[in-house]
């Protein structure tokens, strides 16, 4: 496990770094890093997480070119073509750790949340229904919560991150294998739009509760 303890902890300390506006990455070195990895590339760890322009993956912890094998796409939900990119990663590079990401005002969330209150028409939704019918279940029982609209979104987000993570250790065969057997780590993460900072929760070894960076 130590080597997705030592990605975890690379990853809390580069997003301390990013919050506190001390990041070490320097973009001068870019082309000194792109001819390094034209022989290969060995990312520390796969971060599937959401298409939001607002949530810059290198960026938000502190990374630079080859070390993080991202996968985005809205709502960081889970299909059959994330589960094989991940498969890639850690099969291929050797990766121990993943982080599903999501984070605070999803509006792949909150788009869900808006077409259940309204009972939308499938076909209303277009493609965008391949999105919602993945996050549907994190909602659904929600709704039924007499809660308010900021804290049913707050809710949302982080049951369906959690739902995304279980759907990828439970999902393939291989990946389940190689948590119980090969030291493979996914665990669950939130960033929060307006501090930066990521919260990783559900998983995490040794931890009774979430922990925050």
């Amino acid at each position: 496990m130590s080597k997705a303890l030592d990605a975890l902890t690379v990853l809390q300390e580069g997003n301390a770094r990013y919050v506190e506006g001390t990041s070490h990455y320097d973009p001068a070195l870019n082309a000194v890093e792109r001819s390094r990895l034209l022989e290969g590339q060995s990312p520390i760890a796969v971060v599937l997480g959401c298409s939001d322009s607002r949530v810059p993956v290198e960026m938000v912890f502190d990374q630079g070119f080859g070390d993080l094998f991202v996968i985005r796409v809205a709502g960081n939900v889970v299909a059959s073509s994330q589960i094989a990119s991940v498969e890639f990663a850690v099969e291929t590079f050797g990766v121990r750790l993943v982080v599903v990401m999501g984070h605070t005002n999803c509006g792949a969330v909150a788009a869900t949340i808006d077409a259940l209150k309204k009972n939308a028409h499938p076909e209303s939704l277009g493609n965008l229904r391949s999105i919602v019918d993945r996050i549907r279940p994190a909602i659904e029982g929600l709704l039924n919560l007499n809660i308010e609209e900021d804290q049913l979104m707050e809710q949302a987000v982080r049951s369906n991150t959690r739902i995304s993570t279980n759907s990828l250790k439970y999902g393939s065969s291989s990946l389940e294998r190689m948590t119980e057997e090969d030291n493979l780590l996914i665990i669950s993460a939130e960033y929060c739009l307006e501090t930066g900072k990521v919260e990783f929760f559900d998983g995490v070894p040794n931890e009774d509760s979430s922990t925050s960076t």
